[in-house]
């Protein structure tokens, strides 16, 4: 206890226990020695005497002159803790110190390497398997993660899918983690238990069975676990190598449930499963002891994260341990890798808890010390784009609800991807997807939309790196050489030279372009047109070609004030004026969606469409699909797991998950060699100038 010291600071002070579990009343014998105890604290009770103390409110902590307030819990609930009253206790000038001595108000400096992190590495965990006979894992953060940031958050999921059933409890989340403790402090109990007691608590009684309640939040639970991979692959090493392997567990889950956890990690073979809940001890207690008895003289192994269940109680049952680096104990070490600030919701939570389990996966990460590194392009979409562009999505459906559009068209190449998370929406809400993916670029609506001297200034205005027979060609199409002297005005300048050329064939284009358009469109009512980061040229020019009203959502409109005037109207995700990783990295991003096929450029005589030579090489194309699909499952997992009433957009959260392409390192080779195309201003920048 106290290895830094800072517990013999507060000798002599008036002091308060944080914590209600038994091992309070193992902590009080050694406290009440050195420091005058006023009492215990908890999250969930504020009221009444338990091992000889009063609890108390923290309110009544503050009026009693508590200088330090000690947290007796597990690492991982002490974080949870320190999460909830951490700025309470700056507010009043009491220190927080867990149990172990570990400052818990101290700030952690945001790294992006893990330099200075040390832990068990793979090799010291195979030699001690080596040198064991029977060897046991523990499950939950050692071989399965949640994805989310804190247990507490599967109880918040479960009470709102009570909610989407019409079944309100209140304080819900409160009442079940107080039973839960309350239980716990006697024997192990059962997850019906812990509701059981919970039920008789309240007045009038729900219409709702413990069983029922705990078949919910099992199986919110179980939706919520992935495998850690690296972990459940050893664990099949130690079978094969002829060790007697056990799953040992504190859990309110029975052995069955825990075996369809393990099913689900490809996980088959093991000589037991000794869950806490069956024989109602946990490892403090004699759960080691169980399993001792079950296999007799040899040399034993405990694996897990835990540093009071897993370390500190097998040793003291002669069990010889490894503690393995939980997802979370990394996220923290590194100071919550710059995103931790900006997590509040329970969205937040599980987009946190998305990147945790996949990001910090495997415990021996920390060996490369290096920089943090993304393997496969796959996670670049996963990990970073999917969180802004899912928010994204989610704004733009609501703005479809509130302003009821008849009909919607995501414009080419960058609304292929962003249709087809629309259509999953769509789904989620037991509605039919209606939208368009509309053939456009800036160039083919450039071609057919330009009908005056004005438009084709405007388009000149917009500065193309190259010569002025280049900027014709790319822009409409048309070799200088073929243009009759007769159409050539030698007295203008610029685009404005081959003007009558210009217009003549865009009147061709215009017609082509508007038989496309008839050839899917019939209805009436307002068009919300999709486009990615612009300043509205695509829109302006097609909404010529119609006759119903349209309006823009875009990711990001860039200087809207030089569409003042021209009746394009615009709705942003973005805002350029706070420079925030949507403006910075649209580049990027834009690379990312853009759709697997070539840029149109035009429509032939019967409506049909023109596309440009594609100048992507297949490997290019195949890791932007790569890219995508890590976008796409992102998506679909985060609509199962987040509730419809709790998906928030978080804008700061957003940008701080995109920013950290530059902080992390991407070694995809060809996601690194990808070309930030834009044909239209001539410019190819490489993907590595723009990271």
């Amino acid at each position: 206890m106290d290895g830094d010291g800072l517990l013999t600071k507060y000798t002599g002070e008036k002091i308060a226990v944080y914590g209600l579990g038994a091992e309070t009343k193992k902590a009080l014998e050694s406290l009440t020695v050195c420091y005058k105890v006023v009492g215990l604290l908890d999250s969930f009770k504020e009221e009444g005497e338990l091992y000889g103390q009063p609890i108390l409110s923290f309110a009544k902590a503050i009026e009693a002159g508590v200088k330090l307030i000690v947290v007796v819990a597990r690492p991982g609930s002490c974080r949870a803790i320190a999460r909830k009253i951490a700025d309470r206790c700056r507010q009043g000038g009491i220190a927080l110190i867990d149990i172990r001595g570990r400052d818990l108000l101290e700030a952690k400096s945001v790294l992006y390497d893990f330099s200075n992190i040390t832990g068990v590495m793979k090799e010291e965990l195979i030699k001690k398997t080596d040198n064991a006979d029977v060897i046991s894992f523990d499950l939950f953060d050692t071989l399965v993660t949640r994805q989310v940031l804190s247990p507490e958050d599967v109880v918040e999921l479960a009470n709102c899918k009570l909610k989407e059933k019409g079944i309100i409890i209140k304080d819900f989340c409160k009442r079940r983690i107080k039973s839960e403790k309350e239980l716990a402090r006697s024997i192990a109990p059962t997850l019906i238990e812990i509701y059981q007691n919970m039920l008789e608590e309240l007045d009038p009684q729900k219409n709702i069975t413990p069983e029922e309640l705990a078949d919910l939040e099992w199986t919110i639970d179980f939706s919520l676990l992935v495998p850690r991979i690296e972990v459940c692959d050893f664990l099949r090493e130690t079978v094969i190598n002829g060790k007697r392997v056990y799953i040992v567990s504190d859990t309110y889950y029975n052995k069955k449930q825990l075996e369809v956890i393990l099913r689900k990690c490809g996980i088959l073979e093991y000589k037991d499963v000794l869950a806490s809940s069956d024989y109602r001890t946990d490892k403090r207690r004699n759960l080691y002891g169980i399993l001792k008895e079950r296999e007799g003289a040899g040399k034993y192994l405990h694996i897990g994260d835990d540093v009071m269940a897993d370390i500190e109680a097998a040793a003291c049952w002669g069990i010889d341990t490894c503690r393995l680096l939980s997802g979370i104990d990394l996220w923290e070490i590194i100071g919550g890798i710059g995103l931790s600030e900006h997590l509040s919701t329970l969205s937040d939570h599980l987009k946190a808890g998305m990147f945790i389990a996949r990001f910090f996966n495997s415990p021996f990460q920390f060996e490369q010390e290096g920089r943090l590194e993304i393997k496969d392009a796959y996670d670049v979409g996963y990990l970073l784009s999917a969180p802004v562009i899912s928010d994204f999505v989610l704004w733009l459906c609501g703005k479809m609800e509130q302003e009821k559009f008849q009909n919607i068209w995501f414009g080419a190449r960058d609304g292929y991807l962003i249709k087809k998370m629309f259509a999953l929406l769509m789904q989620t809400y037991n509605k039919a997807d209606e939208s368009i993916y509309f053939l456009t670029s800036r160039t083919a609506a450039v071609r057919a939309g330009v009908c005056d001297d004005d438009d084709i200034r405007y388009v000149d205005q917009m500065k193309f790196s190259g010569t002025l027979e280049k900027n014709l060609k790319e822009r409409f199409g048309m070799e200088a050489d073929d243009i009759p002297e007769e159409d050539i005005l030698s007295h203008e300048n610029g685009l404005m030279r081959y003007r009558d050329a210009i217009l003549k064939k865009a009147r061709v284009e215009r017609e082509n372009y508007k038989k496309y358009i008839t050839g899917f469109h019939d209805k009436k009512g307002s068009i919300a047109f999709f486009d990615f980061v612009a300043k509205g040229t695509t829109q302006m020019f097609i909404q010529r070609m119609i006759d119903n009203p349209m309006k823009g959502f875009y990711f990001l409109q860039l200087e809207p004030e030089n569409m003042e005037g021209k009746g394009v109207d615009v709705c942003s995700f973005g805002n350029e004026s706070l420079k925030d990783a949507v403006f910075e990295d649209y580049y990027i991003l834009e690379t990312i969606l853009t759709s697997p096929h070539p840029s149109v450029i035009g429509f032939d005589g019967k409506g049909r469409p023109v596309y440009a030579l594609e100048t992507r090489h297949n490997s290019d194309i195949c890791c932007l699909e790569r890219v995508q699909e890590g976008i796409l499952d992102y998506f679909r997992m985060y609509l199962e797991l987040c509730p419809m009433a709790e998906r928030r957009i978080n804008r700061e959260l957003d940008s701080a998950f995109l920013g950290l392409i530059h902080k992390i390192r991407i070694i995809d080779e060809d996601f690194m060699k990808l070309i930030v195309e834009d044909p239209f201003f001539n410019r190819m920048t490489d993907i590595t100038d723009v990271i």
